[in-house]
C-alpha cells in the first residue's frame, strides 16, 4: 500500500509481479516492489511523489516494512517503488542545536538524536528502547553540522546497535542475545555455507578519539598477537575509546565464524517466524552437513526477503555473538 504523509491511502498495490523488502542493524534497509497497474490503479499510481508518500508492505497480515518513497520508476505495463525505512529521514536532517553530553549512557544519546532530527517535521515514528547498553560517554554535535543518521551509525560502533521495524526505531545493547528461534539443517534444505574470517581476527584493539584512546585485549595463548588501530573522531572520552575497543574484540575475537544462508529460503516448518526476524536479534543454528560442525547462537545482522513469480526467498546474514559452543 502507498500512503500519503496525512495517513490517507494514495493507492493499493493489488497486482505485483515483485516484492523485496529488508532490515538491516545500524542502518537504513530499503524495500522495492513492482506493480502492474490495472483499471483506475495507473490513474492514483501517477500520483507517487518521493518522501511526501510512503510505502508500507505486509506478510501474511502482519505488517513488516514502512518508510518514505525514495524513487518511482513508470514503465509501460509497470511502476516500480524503491524505499527507505524510516531512518531514511535522519539521512536528511541535521542537528538543530549545539549540545555537550558529558557522561551520558550512548541510549540517551541515541534518543536525543532522533527526537531531534524529527522535532521540526514528524513523519510519524516510535522509539522502543530494549535496554541500555551501559555504556557511557562524551559526544558533542554542533547545529547544522553533519548528518544526524550518521552521527546515529557512529554511536554504534562503540556499544549501542538500533534498527527499523516498521515506523519504530528500535535500540538495544550491542551485547543482545535474546534468541527468536533455531534452526538446523533440516531448516535450511538448500544447504549453507560456514566459514571463518581470519582477516577479521584480532586479539588487540586500539581505538583513537578526540585526543583520547582507549585499548583492550592482547597477546592470545593460541592466536597470539593481531593488533588493529582505527580512528573514531566522535569519540571525546577514554572511557568510550575502551568502550569502542572492548566492542570491537567482542566481533573479533575468536576467529568470527559465519554462516551464510544466502539465497536460501527457509522451510515451512522452520521454527522461527519470519516477521519476528529483527536484527539485534539471534537465532540458534545447528548444522553437521559440512566439515564444519557447529552449533552456535548468531546475531541477526540483516534480513531480506524476496517473492515473485517463482515464489518466496528468505536471505538471512547471520553474525557472530560469542554466545554458544562451536564444534570441532
Amino acid at each position: 500500500m502507498i500512503l500519503d504523509r496525512d495517513g490517507a491511502v494514495v493507492a493499493d498495490a493489488e497486482v505485483l509481479t515483485e516484492v523485496e523488502w529488508s532490515r538491516v542493524l545500524d542502518d537504513t534497509s530499503t524495500a522495492k516492489v513492482v506493480i502492474t497497474p490495472g483499471g483506475d490503479c495507473c490513474e492514483r499510481l501517477k500520483q507517487v511523489r518521493s518522501w511526501r508518500h510512503r510505502l508500507a508492505i505486509w506478510r501474511d497480515g502482519d505488517p513488516v516494512w514502512e518508510g518514505p518513497i525514495l524513487q518511482a520508476e513508470w514503465s509501460v505495463g509497470q511502476v516500480e517503488i524503491n524505499a527507505g525505512d524510516v531512518l531514511a529521514w535522519l539521512d536528511r536532517r541535521v542537528p538543530h542545536e549545539t549540545i555537550t553530553f558529558h557522561q551520558e549512557d550512548l541510549t540517551t544519546i541515541a534518543q536525543w538524536l532522533i527526537a531531534d532530527g524529527f522535532l521540526p517535521d514528524d513523519p510519524g515514528h516510535q522509539v522502543q528502547v530494549i535496554g541500555p547498553p551501559l555504556v557511557r560517554g562524551d559526544r558533542a554535535y554542533e547545529q547544522d553540522v553533519g548528518q544526524t543518521g550518521d552521527h546515529l551509525r557512529d554511536l554504534a560502533d562503540t556499544g549501542l546497535d538500533y534498527t527499523a521495524v516498521g515506523s519504530v526505531i528500535v535500540l538495544l545493547p550491542e551485547d543482545h542475545t535474546a534468541s527468536v528461534g533455531s534452526l538446523t539443517d533440516a531448516d535450511l534444505p538448500e544447504g549453507l555455507t560456514v566459514a571463518e574470517d581470519g582477516v577479521a581476527l584480532a586479539t588487540r584493539w586500539v581505538v583513537h578519539g578526540d585526543e583520547v584512546k582507549g585499548e583492550a585485549g592482547g597477546r592470545h595463548d593460541y592466536y597470539g598477537l593481531l593488533e588493529r588501530s582505527v580512528e573514531e573522531n566522535s569519540i571525546k572520552d577514554t572511557g568510550s575509546a575502551r568502550a569502542a575497543a572492548r566492542s570491537r574484540l567482542r566481533g573479533s575475537l575468536p576467529a568470527p565464524v559465519w554462516i551464510s544462508s544466502e539465497r536460501v529460503t527457509l522451510s515451512p516448518e522452520a521454527a522461527v517466524d519470519v516477521p519476528k526476524l529483527v536484527p539485534g536479534w539471534c537465532v540458534d543454528v545447528t548444522t553437521t552437513a559440512t566439515c564444519r560442525t557447529i552449533g552456535q547462537r548468531l546475531k541477526i545482522a540483516g534480513v531480506k526477503v524476496t517473492e515473485n513469480a517463482e515464489g518466496e526467498s528468505v536471505q538471512l546474514q547471520l553474525a557472530p555473538t560469542g554466545a554458544g559452543l562451536e564444534g570441532a
